[in-house]
């Protein structure tokens, strides 16, 4: 940036010098030296920095700070029940976005949790060209929440949905929109390799749906495809936890739909995301063969919108579930949430949850949340 000024200046200062030897013959204004420093500011790229240029990023960020109560009772009376409770800075999150012109953009998350092990994560970063008006498709190119499953929620918690489907992964993926129809198909290169295969860019999928909004009805309707459930983000990570360093015989593909509708202060969510095969898992040895489940996780919400005191707020009641989950998820859990816009951007919500599991252990939550979006 220095060496960018300095020639800016020298490039002034030599423009003066030749007004100056040049005056006798005709004396050049102020409109004219205007235009040539300009010139020599687009020369040197320095108009990327102007106000202008600085209007095309948007910064945005998150801050959530939580306190909860949990209550844990075994069904095995040889275990001792727990309770604990806790206060923390649960999320921080910091994006920008920079539309570079009508064709590209840029779009950079990072993201800090309590709970993770890493200090703070670059969670997204990709690049989309599109179209342009004439041509509603994209291609975006980078690390990104790759198009399987919807996950939308009024509660403070991550519906169990997203616990079993959510996939992030450095990805291509190419899309269109036009006239409420949209879909789109990606590739990536996954973590989770087929036992004997090399590593190849060879998990792939694919959305579809339709989504319609008025003054007082929306609706979004659609389904996925992934070749391979068994890569999603917590599924991932459980299977390594609970059986350690094993391969996959074969890819298990999943599935998913959701809807959405909203009519007046009323919003009904529904979603549903199933595995279509039963996966096999051997060890690096070739000792022997794992078979798991089928494992299929659902949600059922309705929110409620309205004030108090002039000030927005919601409430919602959720049932979610899932089958031969295991330890992994709940195998039911029923949910309870109010919230309300304390200020602007500024929101207080208290949530409650019970999860019963296959074993018959239960938990019991609270959850009370400071969030603000800016």
């Amino acid at each position: 940036m220095k060496k960018k000024l300095l020639s800016v200046l020298s490039g002034a200062i030599l423009l003066a010098a030749g007004v100056s030897s040049a005056a006798a013959a005709e004396e050049m204004s102020n409109y004219e030296l205007t235009q040539r420093i300009k010139a020599l500011e687009e020369n040197q790229g320095l108009e990327r920095f102007s106000p202008a240029w600085m209007e095309r990023i948007t910064l945005s960020g998150l801050l959530e700070a939580e306190a909860g109560y949990e209550s844990i009772d075994y069904d095995d009376p040889a275990l001792e029940d727990e309770d604990s409770s806790d206060a923390v800075l649960a999320t921080v999150e910091l994006g920008l976005d920079a539309v570079i012109n009508d064709y590209v953009s840029g779009h950079v998350l990072f993201l800090w949790e309590e709970d993770d092990t890493e200090p703070v994560d670059l969670d997204e970063g990709f690049i989309t060209l599109t179209g342009g008006k004439g041509f509603p498709a994209y291609l975006s190119a980078g690390k990104m929440y790759v198009p399987f499953g919807n996950f939308e929620t009024n509660m403070i918690s991550d519906p169990l949905t997203l616990e079993l489907g959510e996939i992030r992964e450095s990805a291509i993926q190419i899309g269109f929109e036009t006239s409420g129809f949209y879909g789109s198909a990606y590739l990536f290169n996954g973590d989770v390799d087929e036992v004997d295969e090399d590593s190849h860019l060879d998990n792939f999928g694919a959305n579809g749906g339709y989504a319609m909004a008025t003054d007082r009805f929306s609706l979004d309707l659609g389904a996925c495809y992934t070749n391979n459930l068994l890569d999603s983000d917590s599924l991932g990570d459980y299977i390594g936890e609970e059986l350690g360093d094993v391969e996959v015989d074969e890819y298990v593909e999943g599935i998913g739909a959701h809807a959405i509708v909203s009519s007046g202060p009323f919003m009904f969510i529904a979603e549903y995301i199933t595995a279509l095969d039963e996966p096999e898992f051997v060890s690096p040895e070739g000792v022997g063969i794992y078979t798991g489940e089928e494992i299929s996780a659902w949600n059922a919400e309705l929110g409620y919108f309205f004030e108090i005191s002039g000030k927005p707020a919601n409430a919602g009641i959720a049932c979610q579930g899932s089958d031969d989950a295991g330890g992994f998820l709940p195998e039911t859990r029923l949910m309870a949430t109010i919230g309300v816009e304390v200020f602007e951007a500024t929101s207080l919500a208290l949530e409650y949850f019970h999860d019963e599991y296959e074993n018959d252990d239960e938990a019991d939550v609270v959850t009370a949340q400071l969030a603000v979006e800016f």
